[in-house]
């Protein structure tokens, strides 16, 4: 039997690390585990504790909405204007999801299919690779570099090839190397959408972890961004929800209807009191995104001095929960999987190789921000004794 729609799935390139991370932790090992980006930050009490309300409600139990609950829907469009001045229309440009990574592999099988291409990040998080692989789609991999020279390749990119690629997924501040963008790459973005006919997907995952006074631009900023793209916006990050799994798409019109469509067929929506405690979460949670910002901006600083004080110069993020380390020198031929693997071995700490996010990466290891300040402190202090590196 042939499994088609995953024959186009590699391997999967952490499994190595990760097996090893949990043969050291059985044979008693104490692994600060920096790889995974799992947040650990406890959601918000007042948010767990409106699930809880909803949840002993039996009426909640039914099937939902599988676009997201009207007030629901509102509320991000509230969020929106609150924060970046953009006005939704909670009916027509809103869709809640299951998630982001639902979202965004539902929404590619709406907009692509065999034949088509999609232009990615490289390197990328891998969701953003194969939901386009996954719909039947191409894959054109850009660099992620600077704005002229992105655009440049994007430039050269659309004058060589036939047919001209469907779609362009984006992603700021990026995972996994951290870069950042300023209003004027999407102003640039939108007209060369415009101009060429190409759909636009911006995965807005780290919209509010940002540090030292830097303030990540949304796409919908730019005007008539909503008539050739969407944002991806969720509460994984900022309000540290990860397993509740709540995401939404937003922005153009046609694409939200088609999505919601797409999912009245797949899905009944995310469990009700899910959508009712992330209402509370949207409308009341800026308080807590900005401790939650407060306590990563903690973590990243004990991190990056710590490494450059110990010899390993990396850079300090603007955005996102994680650290994007170039390999030091004297390691760099092991490659980034074998230099993870040797860091575990050697100092007990799980960093995420940097081929595992495209072959871009593979001189580079990925922090994530993701043990405390103390446990960040005793890997530094691990990782200055077994490289030797001043």
């Amino acid at each position: 039997m042939d499994f088609r729609r995953i024959q186009s799935l590699p391997p999967y390139v952490f499994a190595q690390v990760d097996q090893a991370k949990i043969e050291a932790r059985r044979a008693g090992e104490d692994v600060v585990d920096l790889g995974f980006g799992n947040p650990d930050i406890p959601s918000p009490t007042f948010v767990v504790e409106k699930l809880v309300e909803a949840a002993r409600k039996g009426k909640n139990h039914r099937y939902s909405a599988s676009r997201g609950l009207p007030n629901l829907r509102r509320a991000i469009a509230d969020r929106y204007l609150r924060r970046f001045g953009v006005r939704l229309d909670p009916e027509t440009q809103a869709v809640a999801t299951i998630g982001a990574k639902e979202g965004l592999s539902h929404l590619l099988w709406t907009l692509v299919d065999s034949g088509d291409t999609t232009v990615v990040p490289e390197p990328s998080y891998p969701i953003h690779i194969y939901a386009p692989v996954v719909a039947g789609s191409d894959v054109v991999r850009l660099p992620v570099t600077s704005e002229s020279e992105y655009f440049e390749r994007l430039e050269d990119l659309f004058r060589s090839s036939w047919p001209k690629p469907r779609v362009i997924i984006v992603s700021f501040p990026h995972n996994p190397t951290t870069t950042c963008v300023e209003l004027s790459f999407f102003e640039r973005l939108v007209a060369f959408a415009h101009l060429h006919g190409v759909f636009l997907v911006h995965d807005f995952a780290y919209a509010d972890i940002h540090f030292d006074g830097y303030q990540p631009p949304s796409l919908l900023q730019v005007e008539g961004a909503d008539e050739v793209g969407v944002e991806l916006y969720s509460l994984t990050k900022g309000h540290s929800m990860a397993g509740w799994r709540m995401g939404f798409v937003v922005g153009n019109a046609p694409a939200v209807a088609a999505l919601a469509k797409l999912k009245s067929y797949l899905d009944y929506g995310t469990f009700q009191p899910i959508q009712i405690a992330s209402i509370v979460a949207v409308n009341l949670g800026d308080e807590h995104v900005e401790r939650v910002r407060a306590i990563y901006a903690e973590r990243r600083n004990a991190l990056v001095d710590g490494l450059n004080n110990s010899g390993w110069k990396v850079l300090r993020p603007q955005g996102t929960m994680f650290v994007w380390a170039p390999i030091p020198e004297p390691y760099l031929e092991m490659g980034s999987v074998d230099f993870a693997l040797y860091l575990l071995r050697n100092s007990k700490v799980a960093v995420s190789p940097g081929i595992g996010f495209g072959p871009g990466g593979d001189g580079h290891v990925r922090f994530a921000l993701v043990e405390n300040r103390q446990r960040i402190t005793q890997a530094v202090t691990s990782l200055r004794r077994s490289l030797e590196l001043l």
